[in-house]
């Protein structure tokens, strides 16, 4: 697996490759229709990402091996969107997704004589926990205005979304780690986290005393402090006092430790930000010269001086192919 960095990334590859919850989420998220076809108890991680290189900073991806009822092999591959906005295209990047799972799965398989090839269902989700409604079509045919006489040439799928914005605190189940996990999704960035983060943590009391709940705690709060722009440490200290007053002594130090070891205390908001726009500007050159390279070098320069919104703006038309988009959105900076 590639070096996480990202701390969206980070933490739904820490919480969803554990195998019990994964199934949790699968079992009360899934529509009944599907849900009743599936083996839950087959479930499996595997280590394949298939996510551009130029896409990581804004979708993470888990893909677990499942054997349906009847004995077939399927896939449930978890796209995870956590960039600033939404992406139109995302039933055109799961169908290119999906053909690499397949690609793979071909590569890896024993052919034997005389055998029809059948290829693995996949189960495209995608979780999504932005603070607006997703809008983006569901079904890949949907991004096609096309006569009716031209549907049998266009490839037709349906992806199923988990959208934290359309659940009530209430409506979220699942075991405390499940419902920690998509609590803090849906408010990691509402400028109410603060507000809200009492109430998640206390969600801990019956496993605080447990190894597994005490290191999962910290996780969330190392994610808390990593990724929410209006909370300090001080801020997370005194909702951990309050939800679970006899753990604050305990845990905080240790992530203090953790947090200055990063260098990620200290001037923490600011030095993300640079960090990032040093990243991005850093992969849009690189991807402008694997895609178009001398074709478009006169921009190269014109990425240092780029916002994160048009380095985010352009990385996406560069896997789209739009060099007139990414020229555009350069020049115009």
């Amino acid at each position: 697996m590639d070096q996480i960095t990202n701390p969206h990334d980070k933490f739904f590859k820490e919480v969803f490759t554990r195998r019990e919850t994964a199934r949790e989420f699968l079992l009360n998220y899934l529509p009944d229709n599907v849900l009743r076809l599936l083996d839950l108890d087959s479930l499996e991680y595997t280590k394949d990402s298939f996510i551009d290189k130029y896409l990581k900073e804004y979708f993470s991806d888990l893909l677990l091996h499942i054997y349906f009822k009847d004995g077939s092999r399927g896939y449930v591959y978890l796209l995870f969107e956590h960039k600033s906005y939404q992406e139109a295209l995302t039933a055109f990047h799961l169908l290119r997704y999906m053909v690499k799972i397949w690609e793979m799965w071909l590569e890896k398989r024993e052919k034997e004589k005389g055998e029809k090839i059948r290829l693995p269902v996949i189960i495209p989700l995608v979780l999504y926990h932005g603070e607006e409604d997703w809008k983006a079509r569901l079904n890949f045919r949907d991004l096609f205005d096309s006569p009716d006489d031209m549907l049998s040439f266009i490839p037709d799928f349906q992806y199923l979304l988990w959208d934290a914005s359309r659940y009530k605190d209430e409506d979220i189940k699942g075991e405390v780690i499940l419902r920690v996990t998509l609590l803090l999704m849906k408010y990691i960035f509402s400028e109410d986290l603060l507000d809200h983060l009492p109430g998640i943590i206390g969600l801990f009391k019956g496993l605080a005393e447990k190894r597994t709940g005490l290191e999962y705690l910290e996780i969330i709060l190392k994610y808390i402090l990593n990724a929410a722009s209006n909370v300090t440490y001080e801020d997370v200290r005194a909702a951990l006092d309050e939800a679970l007053p006899d753990k604050g002594g305990e845990i905080m130090p240790t992530i203090a430790d953790v947090l200055r070891e990063e260098g990620r205390e200290q001037g923490r908001e600011q030095g993300r930000e640079q960090g990032r726009h040093e990243e991005l500007a850093r992969m849009v050159r690189e991807a402008l010269l694997e895609k178009w390279g001398r074709e478009i070098e006169g921009l190269l320069s014109s990425a240092d001086k780029a916002s994160v919104d048009i380095l985010e703006r352009v990385l996406l038309r560069i896997v789209r192919g739009d060099q007139d988009g990414a020229r555009a959105l350069l020049k115009a900076n």
